[in-house]
């Protein structure tokens, strides 16, 4: 009998999940937060009791110890957040943003792009689009007691990242942040990570448009959805439709109901209290 193996490829490191723990790679992590704005090894809490913004909760603790955990964003300021060089994926992302949420506009370059690949207020980017704390759990995103948002999409980008932030209410804002990533080698087929926000109120037509105008290779990977109804009519009636590849007045792909989209079913609980509207859209694109 002859035996065969298949050769196995080497590990970059990314999609970590179970099953791979024991796989060992030459992948290198990385963290930026207001402690490592620069993410570079050996240099994660230098700031000093006359720099941190934090001075006096850590007055007794001393350098090294949380000294400037946040940042604030001014009215009207964009701050950058992370500016990564080199190939890898951002993996998580963990933050306590204060203020209104949909007034914090998030907003991430990938490689050299001028125009952003995501550009979602920073409540909606994490399903938060009510503007309160709702704890969430899901794969792709999650949501703690405290209002800590946390987002696990893997996101590749091949020479450079750039994350900011930008302040357009009319009050400054706290931001608590981290962005872990890896930076490794990015293989061929990986897609870029795209996020938009769209919102209508009221809703104008028969039909409110998720997403529009993509093309070329990639995959539709969600939407989150808050609904505000404004009259006595149930909300739940309306088909989730995907026009694809040249679809005109019939799409490839309808539902069955909002409610079934998000996989529930006969109005979730029956009673019937279920509010506003609006997404980012997410997706992957080449």
């Amino acid at each position: 009998m002859a035996l065969s193996s298949v050769a196995q490829q080497p590990f970059n490191g990314l999609d970590m999940n179970m099953g791979n723990l024991h796989r060992l790679s030459d992948a290198k992590s990385r963290s930026i937060s207001p402690e490592n704005f620069t993410g570079e090894p050996g240099k994660g809490g230098m700031a000093t009791l006359e720099q941190g913004n934090a001075r006096n909760a850590a007055r007794d603790l001393g350098q090294g110890w949380k000294v400037n955990p946040y940042v604030h964003i001014e009215p009207g300021q964009t701050f950058t957040l992370a500016e990564i060089n080199g190939s890898g994926a951002i993996q998580h992302i963990w933050m306590t943003p204060t203020g209104n949420w949909r007034y914090s506009i998030l907003r991430f370059y990938w490689d050299d792009e001028t125009t952003p690949s995501v550009e979602v207020p920073v409540g909606d980017f994490f399903g938060m689009g009510w503007g309160e704390y709702a704890q969430l759990s899901s794969l792709a995103v999650t949501v703690n007691p405290g209002s800590a948002f946390n987002c696990y999409w893997t996101m590749p980008f091949r020479k450079k990242c750039k994350i900011t932030m930008e302040n357009i209410n009319t009050e400054r804002m706290t931001l608590y942040y981290q962005v872990d990533y890896t930076l490794t080698q990015v293989p061929d087929d990986a897609a870029y990570f795209h996020a938009q926000f769209r919102r209508n109120n009221p809703v104008k037509d028969a039909e409110f448009t998720l997403i529009d105008g993509v093309k070329g290779k990639g995959h539709y990977v969600g939407a989150y959805m808050a609904w505000g109804v404004n009259n006595n009519g149930w909300w739940g009636e309306g088909e989730i439709k995907f026009f694809m590849d040249g679809d005109n007045k019939y799409p490839t792909i309808c539902g069955t109901g909002t409610e079934d989209y998000f996989c529930g079913s006969y109005n979730f609980d029956n009673k019937g209290k279920y509010q506003e509207f609006t997404t980012p859209y997410a997706g992957l694109h080449q």
